[in-house]
């Protein structure tokens, strides 16, 4: 089959790679009908995400048919229409039980590599380096499903693989985002960027009732598609952040802040930004957590900050003092996307969102490795890519 696979530091490839099969009774094999590129794939693509091997095939936004199930799998049968999470999940042990899906203790058989970065495991990730499972991802023409009786869900007749296929990662991650940060109604929240995942995070603040909704970025196209949602936008190039979300609050800050950037951020002319960025050059950091800071210093006291862009080491200078001292909490996640499931796809059958709104370039599986770099460099107005193999 074709897959898309890393080669090294802004090295993608679409390959020839063997077709997946049944290991488990609980597998199942799917046809991939559609598949997309996440923000957090740029990591693995820029070289950041340790434990990648070359060949590992990426992905873990994916759809399709169900075309083989193992024996003791009875949730699906072939011909079934499903979305597949982004993360592995046994549905059996502690954490899934409560449903803390993303930190399964079972679905990471390179667990001890984790525990080493992280001091416990979480789940396993599809396409997403050894350290977290290096199970094949589903940018491919077909996907080796583990725990195929937990994962996927079947896709009602009627809805459209636009519509569903970011049930597996994005819409969940950006509604989480909005649900950590508590809203009764009436709440201001300020999102710090205005990527796919944001982009969700603000239309499901105004879904859960905040009244205004403050996004930030400096990309226009991004931008137009948060305002097309109601935000009010700050272009962070052009105006301060602070300085302005202070006059839109009368100076109390935003009732909660979401980071939906991480470590990858966009360089600011702030002081701070630009020494993030020199210490991961040389090699003296692992993330640039400028956004982070902004997220904290922009809370009002008591509020929430709501961490779902991606980290994966040490932050480095992060105002803990404002922190503490102003009472905020902090809510963060790798996204149990199982637990989201069902809520979210009944929003989408009642008409209230339409996820496909996000898409701006439909692709073949074969112009992938062109589309990343489109992606990450925010050529042709790219904001979010949807493959078909």
């Amino acid at each position: 089959m074709k897959a898309l696979t890393w080669h090294g530091k802004n090295d993608i490839r679409c390959d020839q790679v063997a077709d997946p099969s049944i290991k488990h009774p609980r597998d199942a094999i799917i046809k991939v009908t559609a598949c997309a590129i996440c923000g957090s794939d740029l990591h693995i693509y820029d070289g950041l995400i340790p434990s990648m091997e070359r060949g590992d095939i990426l992905g873990h936004e994916t759809m399709g048919e169900v075309v083989e199930v193992g024996s003791e799998n009875k949730k699906l049968k072939k011909g079934d229409r499903v979305v597949v999470p982004f993360t592995i999940s046994c549905g059996e042990c502690f954490f899934c039980q409560r449903g803390f899906f993303s930190g399964c203790e079972r679905s990471n058989p390179n667990a001890e590599k984790a525990m080493k970065l992280w001091a416990h495991s979480p789940a396993g990730l599809f396409g997403y380096s050894h350290l977290l499972g290096g199970y094949p991802g589903g940018q491919a023409e077909y996907l080796r499903v583990p725990f195929a009786d937990i994962g996927p869900i079947k896709v009602p007749d009627g809805l459209t693989d636009e519509q569903v296929l970011f049930l597996s990662d994005i819409f969940p991650t950006g509604y989480m985002g909005a649900e950590f940060c508590n809203i009764k109604g009436g709440e201001t929240i300020a999102v710090f960027g205005c990527g796919p995942v944001a982009q969700f995070s603000i239309r499901s603040a105004f879904l859960l009732g905040a009244e205004r909704v403050i996004a930030i970025d400096t990309v226009s196209e991004r931008l137009r598609m948060a305002q097309e949602a109601g935000a009010i936008t700050i272009d962070f190039m052009k105006e301060d952040v602070y300085e302005r979300i202070q006059e839109l609050t009368h100076g109390r800050g935003a009732d909660a802040c979401i980071d939906a950037v991480g470590t990858e951020p966009h360089t600011s002319a702030s002081f701070d930004s630009m020494i993030d960025r020199a210490k991961v050059a040389v090699f003296a950091g692992t993330d640039r957590p400028h956004v982070l800071r902004q997220a904290i210093n922009n809370t009002r006291n008591f509020g929430v900050v709501s961490i779902i862009g991606v980290y994966g080491g040490f932050l480095d200078k992060i105002p803990m003092g404002s922190a503490i001292n102003r009472g905020l909490t902090f809510r963060m996640a790798q996204t149990p996307v199982q637990h989201y499931l069902p809520k979210l796809l009944k929003l989408i059958e009642d008409g209230r969102i339409d996820p496909s709104f996000v898409i701006t370039h439909k692709v073949a599986l074969s112009d992938g490795p062109d589309m990343y770099k489109a992606f990450r460099d925010k050529q042709d107005g790219c904001i979010k890519v949807m493959m078909r193999p």
